[in-house]
């Protein structure tokens, strides 16, 4: 098995990962690890935008205070406060690296608005915004000399002393990260990389409820290592589901209807064209993204439909094309003329709050670990996010990680005394039956007892299920030859305990959260 080494191991091609990998090459050899192609990233799939403050009556305490309302009281105002104030050199960065934001005729940013925003700040590129900009940093990753790429490749697990033979607890300060164990897919050979740092840039947790926005190579495979490294984690319990997905039953993932849309005016109807948004937010569609999916979930419940509607059809059909292109030729294959007809919408798993527990400059509790993106806890969403904070968050904070450990650089030394990765006592898996129904299970579990709207019997249930399928399959991983299947179930179980034990331990609703046995005090329930 192959020894790499390298001075940064960038884990994750997204937004994060590759903004770190450009910001650090000049200083050092850089390798990107990519479980799937450079282009199948959670950043692709991001429609709507990125926010950040450019043109008064905006102004940074605006979109601080917007940020900090829309987090429920669980922002960490510092963190906030850092963020916004450099959102704006990093949108310079952006367009340095060559992503094209729209702009309007006068050559200023056409500006987007979106729920729980008080202005118009969103930065965008029509309603692929994602798509752009992993195009753009993909192709500057692919022409940098210091920066090798290892597409489908699997990280496994990372290196620290344990690795070593030495025994380490959970805060144990000296936790040291050395790199990790990665498993090439078309070898299922495992190979060592060793690093002086390393980051976590593996996105979301999508994947663990049946229906989600995220490419399928959302797993949690980053928090999962972490976690069994001894790394602490944070905020599992929020997980943002977007209110308006397309409903299309069999597609996965589910087609985003970006927030946009709501912000350009479409409103939230039921099957018999009610608009309800009103009942349960003054802000009508315009409210938070946990009040609106809550609001849509209790309407199909409350009325037994399999969805609600998006009317976007009485705007301007000219405007509405040209705002909206990729999701009017994506509703027009399914016979559905968005200038014309109303869109079936249903709520799907979009967003992890919470994750690695990180300090202001991307840190990790493990020493020369970082977390960047969603992968990470930084207290920037707090309880909930608000809309395309996402994107941003990640620029900056691979900017301030590149910053920090770059001056430590030549003081860290390689450690070349790691073993190879063991595979005494394993054989070929036979049964992949086995994994396949666990998977099954597993979302079963999380999207029925661990979603919107949870209560205390419904945590426990899930927990005691959930634990039948981690004894199960890790029997399975201890004598099975590693597949990138096994390892993603084995991670996405470790994520779904972190998810439930977080949201027992939180004892009342706030943002994401929601809990029958501990609804809100005042006003509504909402």
């Amino acid at each position: 098995m192959a020894v790499y080494t390298c001075d940064f191991l960038v884990i994750g091609t997204g937004i994060a990962g590759i903004s770190f990998a450009l910001k650090v090459a000049e200083f050092g050899r850089v390798v990107l690890i990519s479980k799937a192609s450079l282009d199948e990233t959670n950043t692709v799939y991001a429609q709507g935008g990125v926010a950040a403050v450019t043109y008064e009556p905006d102004t940074f305490e605006k979109h601080i205070s917007d940020t900090l309302i829309c987090g429920d009281g669980l922002c960490d105002e510092n963190v906030v406060r850092m963020v916004v104030q450099e959102a704006p050199e990093q949108i310079k960065q952006l367009s340095q690296w060559g992503v094209q934001f729209d702009r309007t005729t006068s050559g200023q940013y056409d500006l987007a608005k979106e729920g729980g925003h008080s202005q118009h700040r969103i930065l965008h590129h029509k309603d692929n915004t994602g798509y752009v900009i992993q195009k753009a940093l993909t192709r500057r990753a692919k022409a940098h000399k210091n920066i090798t790429i290892f597409e489908h490749h699997f990280a496994v697990e990372i290196i620290t002393q344990h690795h070593l033979g030495v025994s380490v607890k959970r805060k144990d300060p000296d936790i040291t990260c050395f790199g990790a164990y990665v498993l090439d897919l078309k070898t299922q050979k495992v190979h060592t990389f060793l690093s002086k740092a390393t980051v976590m840039a593996t996105g979301g947790i999508g994947n663990l409820y049946h229906t989600t926005t995220n490419p399928i190579v959302a797993t949690g495979d980053g928090i999962a290592m972490v976690y069994r490294a001894k790394g602490e984690v944070d905020n599992m319990e929020f997980i943002q589901f977007h209110p308006t997905s397309l409903y299309h039953p069999g597609e996965r993932p589910s087609y985003l209807i970006t927030e946009a849309m709501r912000g350009f005016g479409a409103v939230l109807k039921t099957a018999d064209g009610k608009e309800f948004m009103h009942d349960y937010d003054k802000r009508g569609s315009l409210a938070p993204r946990d009040i609106v999916a809550r609001a849509i979930d209790n309407e199909m419940k409350t009325r037994g439909d399999e969805f609600v509607y998006l009317d976007v059809s009485f705007k301007n059909s000219v405007e509405i094309k040209d705002h909206f292109p990729n999701i009017y030729q994506k509703c027009l294959s399914i016979g559905i003329d968005i200038t014309k007809d109303m869109i079936p919408v249903v709520p799907a798993a979009h967003y992890l709050c919470g994750g690695i527990k990180v300090d202001m400059n991307g840190e990790s509790t493990i020493n020369r670990l970082y977390a960047v993106g969603e992968c990470s806890s930084t207290g920037l969403h707090g309880a909930n996010r608000l809309a395309s904070n996402s994107l941003i968050e990640a620029v900056v904070y691979a900017h301030r990680a590149a910053k920090h450990i770059v001056p430590k650089l030549n003081g860290i030394e390689i450690n070349h005394h790691v073993p190879e990765w063991n595979y005494e006592g394993t054989t070929h898996n036979e049964e992949m039956i086995l994994i396949t129904q666990s998977y099954k299970e597993m979302q079963e579990i999380m999207s029925n007892y661990v979603g919107i709207v949870r209560s205390n019997l419904r945590l426990e249930r899930a927990l005691a299920r959930l634990e039948i399928i981690y004894r199960e399959t890790e029997e399975l991983y201890k004598k099975s030859i590693l597949t990138q299947k096994l390892c993603e179930l084995r991670n996405m179980i470790n994520v779904g305990y972190l998810i439930i034990k977080f949201a027992q331990n939180m004892r009342e609703s706030r943002g994401l959260h929601y809990s029958i046995n501990y609804p809100k005090v005042k006003g509504t329930e909402f």
